[in-house]
């Protein structure tokens, strides 16, 4: 296996690969903006914001080396909903998603600087109803603020209230393990 660079902070991210058996694994992070230009469909905002990464990073890469970029944006009614920058903007996120579903989709970019593999991955999850105290409870012991939808899938709330997913668990996490394991191999 080649040299992987992962642009992306997300420990989610790292801790998936690490789990597929990747062993030569870098960590790092793209630390660009992240626009939403208008022109860009809500659908296609998550392979958008993967290039923009990759684009960011592409100029540091060295021969042999692979990076890998992701950006994971959760749809309700064909709304963004980005991370919560508060806790009420966090209640708010999951009073929408309440009874509910919606979809998550994941943007990926491998590339070599010369070869580049583009996915784009969706996942609908439907949550069952939320009270008003489940919201509170969750966002007293889970970490909320830094992820897109303001829940992960991993955590009390993906135990507790989803009530059924249809596509890949993974790709909920923010990385669709299938997919770029898939992709590893046209680089092999």
């Amino acid at each position: 296996m080649r040299h992987l660079i992962l642009g992306s902070a997300s420990p989610r991210r790292r801790e998936l690969l690490q789990r597929l058996g990747i062993e030569d694994l870098e960590v790092r992070p793209a630390n660009v903006d992240e626009p939403h230009p208008e022109e860009v469909a809500p659908k296609d905002m998550a392979l958008f914001l993967a290039r923009h990464k990759a684009d960011a990073l592409l100029p540091g890469l060295s021969e042999g080396d692979l990076l890998l970029t992701a950006d994971t944006v959760v749809l309700l009614d064909d709304q963004i909903l980005d991370k919560p920058v508060s806790e009420e903007d966090a209640r708010d996120h999951l009073r929408r998603l309440s009874d509910r579903s919606h979809r998550v989709i994941t943007g990926l970019v491998l590339t070599d600087g010369t070869q580049t593999i583009e996915r784009s991955v969706e996942t609908e999850v439907s949550f069952a109803p939320l009270t008003e105290d489940d919201i509170t409870y969750y966002i007293r012991h889970c970490h909320v603020m830094d992820k897109a939808g303001g829940y992960g899938i991993q955590d009390w709330i993906g135990l507790a209230a989803v009530d059924r997913i249809n596509g890949s668990y993974t790709n909920v996490m923010g990385l669709p393990t299938a997919e770029v394991y898939g992709a590893l191999s046209h680089f092999l």
